[in-house]
């Protein structure tokens, strides 16, 4: 599954693609769950709410959020062995489970401004971990995921507003000249594993026929101690639970500013 080449790519990019983890049927299985489950009612953690009137299609289906506190079959995906297998020969440690999700982003959704997933989840020592299900075929014209490589070594970013015709959410971060988040095209099946200072967003679906599921887990470092309140209990990958401090948040963030000779740095600011 993971090979020397994926461990050095995602040293220096920040991110690395496992190609084909979970077969066609598997995620055929997941697609069909989560639709069956989406259109039988709510759910804990259910935001914005559901409408399925809604001109918005992300108010028809909505993004879940902690499935697995409920749900045995999002359960035993986040700790499925594979994925513990990739992580821990990434991070050199097996990690700690603490969040699954399941986005739809329908046809005619909007997408998500670019971001730092440890932003959120205020991991100390260290940082998350995501993973990154791809359910269908990604590309730009659907939303696939748009990332900067090697921004897994920037500290976590001083936020600013977001265009929310574009994105669900309010803010984002910054990104210098010259430095583009690429987009990720993935095949069903697919897995990205990420750091949680790489920046990532996605694209707004632009197609009116096809969906762009994934299912997502977050992760945290296995020396982790702290972790914000949200993302409790926290999960050891045989689905025990461990008892971690909460972060109640308070920290630096960065801003760019222009270096000596004119090239972007990275100045800290007290949040």
């Amino acid at each position: 599954m993971l090979t020397i080449q994926h461990q050095e790519f995602f040293a220096a990019n920040g991110y690395a693609i496992v190609r084909q983890l979970f077969t066609p049927e598997e995620v055929a299985r997941y697609r069909d769950h989560y639709m069956a489950l989406r259109a039988a009612g709510k759910y804990p953690g259910d935001s914005p709410g559901i409408d399925i009137g809604s001109q918005d299609p992300l108010k028809r289906y909505p993004r879940m959020i902690h499935m697995h506190r409920w749900d045995p079959i999002s359960l035993s995906w986040l700790i499925d062995a594979r994925i513990n297998a990739c992580l821990t020969g990434l991070l050199g440690a097996e990690p700690l489970a603490v969040q699954s999700m399941l986005y739809f982003k329908p046809p005619g959704a909007r997408g998500q401004a670019l971001h730092q997933d440890n932003y959120y989840l205020k991991v100390q020592p260290g940082t998350c971990m995501a993973t990154w299900l791809a359910l269908d075929d990604c590309d730009e014209a659907n939303g696939c995921l748009r990332l900067v490589p090697g921004s897994h070594t920037w500290p976590i970013l001083c936020t600013t507003k977001a265009d929310i015709t574009q994105s669900f959410t309010d803010v984002t971060v910054p990104v210098p000249d010259g430095m583009v988040a690429e987009p990720l095209t993935m095949a069903a099946g697919d897995v990205v594993f990420f750091n949680g200072s790489l920046v990532h967003g996605s694209y707004p679906n632009d197609t009116s026929d096809r969906f762009r599921r994934a299912l997502i887990g977050h992760y945290i470092q296995g020396e982790a101690q702290k972790v914000a309140k949200f993302f409790h209990p926290v999960l050891r990958m045989n689905g025990e639970s461990v008892v971690l401090e909460i972060n109640p948040g308070g920290s630096e963030c960065g801003v760019w500013v222009d270096g000596p000779a004119g090239e972007p740095v990275i100045e800290m600011a007290q949040l």
